[in-house]
């Protein structure tokens, strides 16, 4: 009985045994397992990850460097290190935002200097003078100024030409330069001076003139001047008394009047001048030259064969208008400015030409007056 109690009880603690020694063995194994599993994962992972970096390395480019930011000292620390910070640091001493406007945008002397070229202002002295597009007699016209213009002159030319200011350029010959003191405003003497002197002023202007007087004025205005030796000058002749001038003649009822105070006005010259050379080189409108070819002066008239030489026009109109542009272009403005010069290159082998252009001149005026 004893034999079998023991023997379960030895097989009880043989099993126990056993089991205990089997169950520690299965921790340790499942333990290193585990812990093998572990690193497998992870380094299956870091290598993914270093695979992943590697392609990202190679198909993205070079990221940006970034600045670790640091926040800067203390304004009076750094101003205390360094000495242009310490200027920056102190403060304006003129806050007027007035002042500081007009400061930054006030220009410099040479810059106002530079805003107006003008060197000089002139006025116009002749009747009718060319603005030309250079400064050549022969240049195309681009304009035509009167008598008492004021022009602003930029520069003068080495051969007696003054460039405008907006463009084009005239002859120094047949403009003044004003003085200074004409450039400059006139006083406010009113402003400064007492009562009296300031009514005193205002007592010496002129009153306009009455109707009777202004009707007076104009009547004067539009009377002829006499004729003188001086080709551009102004006549004051009107359409009417051109016409009674030349009325009982060859060249009455051929519309030159009008041809005849235009070149007036173009060119400054005068009219009883224009009609008397018309008169003499014509014989009054029956010549062979003015009956067949409408030239009035004989212009381009050469001695050996002056009739074939001599240039042709549709009207009589068209050759006073050619005489105007040529007395201008080659006789005025190359400084023939007289009769008696004007003579000695247009008809030199007529020693009487001045003379007797000169008498027809008078004769005309009488008729007029």
């Amino acid at each position: 009985m004893r034999n079998p109690l023991k023997q379960y009880i030895f097989v009880y603690l043989l099993c126990v045994t056993l089991l205990f020694t089997m169950g520690f063995d299965m921790d340790t194994w499942t333990n290193s397992h585990t812990k093998t599993a572990a690193r497998n994962i992870l380094d299956h992972d870091s290598k993914q990850h270093t695979s992943m970096v590697n392609k990202s390395f190679i198909d993205q480019p070079e990221p940006l460097a970034f600045v670790t930011y640091e926040e800067p000292a203390a304004l009076s620390e750094v101003k205390d290190e360094n000495p242009l910070m310490a200027e920056l640091a102190k403060e304006p001493e003129n806050t007027d935002p007035v002042e500081s406007q007009s400061a930054h945008i006030a220009p410099t002397e040479a810059q106002s200097a530079s805003i107006d070229p003008i060197e000089a202002k002139y006025e116009v002295t002749a009747y009718y003078l060319n603005v030309r597009e250079q400064a050549d007699s022969t240049s195309k016209i681009i304009n035509v100024v009167q008598k008492g213009s004021i022009l602003d002159v930029l520069s003068e030319t080495g051969n007696g030409w003054l460039q405008l200011k907006n463009e084009g350029y005239i002859h120094g010959s047949y403009a003044k330069k004003l003085s200074e003191d004409a450039n400059r405003p006139p006083v406010q003497v009113a402003q400064t001076a007492d009562k009296q002197a300031a009514e005193q002023a205002v007592a010496a202007i002129p009153s306009p003139p009455q109707p009777a007087l202004q009707a007076e004025l104009q009547v004067k205005s539009t009377e002829p001047k006499k004729p003188n030796a001086t080709v551009k000058s102004d006549s004051g002749l009107t359409e009417e008394q051109i016409s009674k001038i030349i009325q009982n003649t060859a060249l009455e009822g051929e519309g030159l009047e009008q041809a005849i105070l235009e070149i007036e006005k173009t060119y400054g010259i005068n009219s009883y001048f224009t009609i008397a050379v018309m008169k003499l080189e014509s014989g009054h409108g029956k010549s062979q030259l003015a009956r067949n070819k409408n030239n009035l002066f004989g212009l381009n008239a050469i001695d050996n064969d002056s009739y074939n030489s001599a240039l042709s026009f549709t009207t009589k109109g068209e050759s006073v208008k050619e005489f105007g542009h040529i007395i201008s272009e080659f006789y005025i403005e190359q400084g023939f400015t007289s009769i008696e010069k004007i003579a000695r290159k247009y008809c030199g082998a007529n020693s009487n030409w001045p003379s007797l252009v000169m008498s027809i001149m008078n004769g005309d005026y009488k008729k007029v007056i």
